[in-house]
Formats: structure tokens, C-alpha cells, sequence
């Protein structure tokens, strides 16, 4: 069952530019990135932890178009741009995906992937896709490969306790997704990856909460029609130390930081 929220794929048209205005106006530390030669997609990362904003970007249209993350890169872009779509991690992809189709969730076989990074080494993983991808369907799953790049036991130790320029060590607590039929996702994501059962959440206004590993997935009732042209994910962030609380929008996605204590 999923461990917590691996990462988000937020879809920009710069990936470069994004991370250099996220670093500028909330303070977050970019982490690398490279190239998914095989799906005409880049990348740049932010990592909070183990967990990361993956700002995907698009060098090939046709071939992206045709590639399970390069579709809802796409969409997202052509919305605008923002969230495209999201991961769960998993440390048991091939049980979990057995487990989970048993109940009717309909996940694909599982699909290797590999990404170049511009020192020449290659991260590599394992991943199982629901039907469609996007940011009101549900997650796909991941499981990292931890004898590659960026998921050795070194590589997560380091990272742990990395410090960003906002003041320390930041996490995601919650994802904040506007959803258009509130049962219908419920149920999809219930049957698809088991995230739930939801509750009705502290912030009222018709949300829903439902912890994912030690993070939260809140769906909230989406603005009528024309309000935004994309969703806009809510992407609420601690900072381990002293910080001024503060509401951003970046990209197409608004980020929320807080003290952690």
C-alpha cells in the first residue's frame, strides 16, 4: 500500500526558469534533473526529503504526446501549465500492483523507467499507471531503484536534513487538489491505490482529508467552470526552523509554507 507521497509533476513550458522563480519567491533549493530521451520530456528537481516537485518540461511534442507522463505534461500545458499528475511511493511495486488489481483498480504491468542526468549517471525505476493520468485522477505508483543515482542509502542521507534558503530542512505535508465530482474521486481513489477513507477536514468549505503514509491528500469541491483554466493545486509545506508564513503562486500551483512547530 502506498508508503506516502513520492512526488508531483508539476508541467512548465522553462523548467529552469520555474525552479530559479520557486527558489526566488519561496525560498526552495533546486536538486538536478536530466532527460527522458525515451518520452521527449525534462526535468528539473526540488527535493524535500525523500519526497519531490519533478518541473517537467517538453523538448519533442509528438513524442511526449505518445508517453504515459509526456500525455498529461502536455494537457498541462496546454491548460496553462501546473500539475500534471502525481506519484505514491511503493516498496513492494509488484505486490502492491497483484493487490490492488485483484480489487478491480485496473493498474498497467509494471514499466521500467530511467532518466539521464547531465553527469552521465542513470536513475532508474519502476512504475504502475492507473488508465489515465491527471490532476483529478488518481496517482500512479513508483518504486525507486536504491543501486541507482539519487536513491542509494547515501544519497537519502544526505539529502534528509538538506537545509533550503528559506531557512531549513523543508516537507510536504499535504496536497490540496480541487476535484470536480467529490464522491467519484473518492471512490477512484479508493479503488485504484486504496488512499483513504476520507474524512471531513478542519478547513472546511466541503473537504476531504485522507493521510497518505504520514502526508495528507485533501480534495476540495472545484470553482465552477472558468474560475481557472487548470486546477490549481495547493501544495502546503513545513520548514524545519524560523520562517514567516507565506502564500505563493508559482506556475500554476500555489505553495503554503509554515513553521513545522
Amino acid at each position: 500500500m502506498p508508503l506516502g507521497i513520492d512526488h508531483l509533476v508539476i508541467a512548465c513550458t522553462d523548467p529552469d526558469a520555474a525552479v530559479a522563480e520557486l527558489e526566488e519567491r519561496v525560498g526552495l533549493r533546486p536538486g538536478g534533473g536530466g532527460r527522458h530521451d525515451a518520452l521527449g520530456t525534462f526535468n528539473r528537481l526540488i527535493w524535500l526529503g525523500d519526497t519531490y516537485l519533478e518541473l517537467i518540461g517538453v523538448f519533442d511534442r509528438s513524442m511526449a504526446e505518445l508517453a504515459w507522463v509526456g500525455a498529461p505534461a502536455v494537457r498541462a500545458l496546454d491548460g496553462g501549465g501546473g500539475l500534471a499528475t502525481w506519484a505514491v511511493a511503493s516498496d513492494d511495486l509488484d505486490g502492491d500492483v497483484e493487490r490492488l488489481n485483484a480489487g478491480g483498480a485496473g493498474l498497467s504491468d509494471v514499466i521500467p523507467g530511467e532518466r539521464r542526468r547531465p553527469d552521465g549517471t542513470v536513475v532508474r525505476w519502476r512504475l504502475s499507471e492507473p488508465r489515465e493520468l491527471g490532476p483529478e485522477r488518481p496517482p500512479f505508483l513508483i518504486e525507486h531503484d536504491p543501486h541507482a543515482a539519487e536513491w542509494s542509502p547515501v544519497d537519502r542521507v544526505a539529502r534528509a536534513e538538506e537545509p533550503h534558503p528559506i531557512g531549513g530542512p523543508v516537507r510536504l505535508t499535504t496536497l490540496e487538489l480541487p476535484v470536480t465530482d467529490m464522491p467519484g474521486s473518492i471512490a477512484s481513489l479508493m479503488r485504484t491505490v486504496r488512499i483513504g477513507p476520507f474524512r471531513p477536514s478542519l478547513a472546511g468549505g466541503g473537504t476531504r482529508d485522507a493521510l497518505v503514509g504520514g502526508q495528507t491528500l485533501r480534495l476540495r469541491p472545484r470553482p465552477a467552470a472558468g474560475a481557472h483554466d487548470w486546477p490549481v493545486a495547493v501544495i502546503h509545506l513545513t520548514v524545519d526552523g524560523p520562517v514567516d508564513p507565506r502564500t505563493v503562486e508559482v506556475g500554476g500551483c500555489r505553495y503554503i509554507l509554515r513553521p513545522a512547530s
